[in-house]
């Protein structure tokens, strides 16, 4: 919990009142109330919305991650003038979760695995909002690396066992091809072999439960339309979330990170499996958001993930939404 603690110090939930602290004056005498400061509840017009954290990490490489190498210089003088670090890149883990009246549907899973005090988080979360794995009845599969594949699959089996299975034809087509081009990447290549394994075992034991869904498919009555990510992985998908006049878009990991790929969106991270059609599309989708003003949620964006962008096509803002609770 301590290093929950300090993420949560870090985000500035703790100060802004999520945790509950036994050493307020006026709680003394009264009975101690619990705090669930990992869920975030929130509404998309007529449909119940959670975002969990999974865990949060960083990128030890730091920079050495973020290309082009010839604006490194520049993205150090933005991180320093934002009073943030240069050495490491934070890893938030946002995992969605919403209720349309008997429809479950979780979007990503998170690492998976048993919880603590890094990663993992998700199952004890579900149980908090008393949510059984078998309730879930619809899942999102944006792509297949392991923060957002692993939770899927629990002891060998489905995660959730009533739950399809969406993932667009081009992701599954490309982890399960016998070699998967990662000729473009700029990832370290020691690391794509056990990459490559870990979605292979994944996608064959959910390959029962999978449902190849094309970009523009619309599902829930309509809620939710598959859209176009591609870029990050062949097959990237992100996701619109409709309920009367209001709407979230679900850009999953069209950003790593909160200033840097939003105060140029030409900057990418290593991890890109085509670099320029990443960059190409996330100029599209900010564009979009910032003309339309639209209410945006990261899966890698300080939790809980929620805000908009702003700007124009050579400058992004990420503005993070005021919470309430």
């Amino acid at each position: 919990m301590n290093t929950r603690r300090q993420f949560l110090t870090r985000t500035g939930l703790a100060a802004a009142g999520l945790v509950y602290s036994p050493l307020c004056a006026d709680q003394r005498d009264r009975k101690l109330e619990t705090r669930n400061p990992w869920i975030y509840h929130f509404k998309i017009g007529e449909i119940d919305a959670w975002s969990i954290s999974d865990g949060f990490m960083h990128f030890g490489q730091g920079l050495s991650l973020m290309y082009p190498v010839s604006e490194r210089k520049k993205m150090v003088q933005a991180l320093k003038s934002h009073r943030e670090p240069i050495d490491k890149i934070p890893l938030y883990v946002n995992v969605l979760v919403i209720k349309r009246d008997k429809e479950v549907a979780i979007f990503d899973a998170g690492f998976g695995g048993v919880p603590n005090n890094r990663k993992g988080w998700l199952s004890e979360a579900m149980k908090k909002i008393g949510i059984k794995p078998e309730q879930i009845t619809v899942s999102f599969l944006s792509h297949c690396h392991v923060d957002h594949i692993e939770g899927f699959v629990a002891d060998g089996k489905p995660a959730f066992p009533n739950a399809a299975l969406h993932i667009t034809p081009e992701e599954f087509a490309f982890w399960r091809a016998k070699e998967p081009d990662f000729s473009l990447t700029k990832r370290n290549p020691k690391s794509i072999p056990s990459m490559v394994k870990m979605a292979k075992r994944n996608l064959e034991i959910l390959n029962p439960q999978k449902v190849l869904t094309k970009v523009g498919s619309e599902l829930l009555g309509g809620a939710v339309t598959v859209e176009d990510g591609f870029g990050h992985t062949p097959g990237h998908a992100i996701y619109r979330i409709k309920s009367g006049a209001e709407e979230l878009l679900h850009i999953v990991d069209l950003a790593h990170h909160h200033l840097l790929m939003f105060q140029n969106p030409n900057w990418a991270i290593g991890l890109d499996n085509i670099p320029k059609r990443a960059v190409q599309t996330r100029k599209r989708v900010f564009a979009q958001a910032a003309s339309e003003r639209t209410r945006c949620y990261g899966f890698h964006l300080p939790y809980p993930g929620l805000g908009v962008v702003t700007g124009n096509e050579k400058s992004y803002q990420w503005k993070p939404e005021r919470l309430e609770w």
